[in-house]
């Protein structure tokens, strides 16, 4: 099986979704971002449960590139815990998935 991945991660305005999402596949660390806009998120921050308006990023990956991309992230994000979160792909379109694996080499 193709070690082909998601990670979901989100952002608090659409500039900053491109500027993630532009960094990863530029830097081949992903073969395509998806940017879902203005998703709403209830969450507990420091004790509180707080509401925000985000951008939801699905990043095609592989899990080869996992930590350079984490490290994308944390350094583009403004969040000082920005979601990053690796899911596996257990099954998809032969073709699809090794598109993802020959653009993230």
């Amino acid at each position: 099986m193709i070690d082909a991945r998601i990670v979901l991660t989100t952002a608090g305005s659409s500039q900053e979704a491109e500027k993630i999402a532009g960094a990863l596949v530029e830097r081949r660390l992903a073969a395509c971002v998806n940017i879902i806009p203005q998703i709403q998120s209830v969450y507990r921050w420091e004790g509180k449960v707080e509401r925000a308006t985000e951008w939801l990023l699905l990043i095609k990956t592989r899990a080869e590139a996992f930590e350079r991309l984490r490290d994308v992230i944390n350094e583009l994000h403004s969040y000082e815990v920005p979601e990053c979160i690796m899911l596996e792909i257990s099954d998809g379109a032969e073709p699809y998935l090794r598109w993802i694996v020959e653009n993230t080499a």
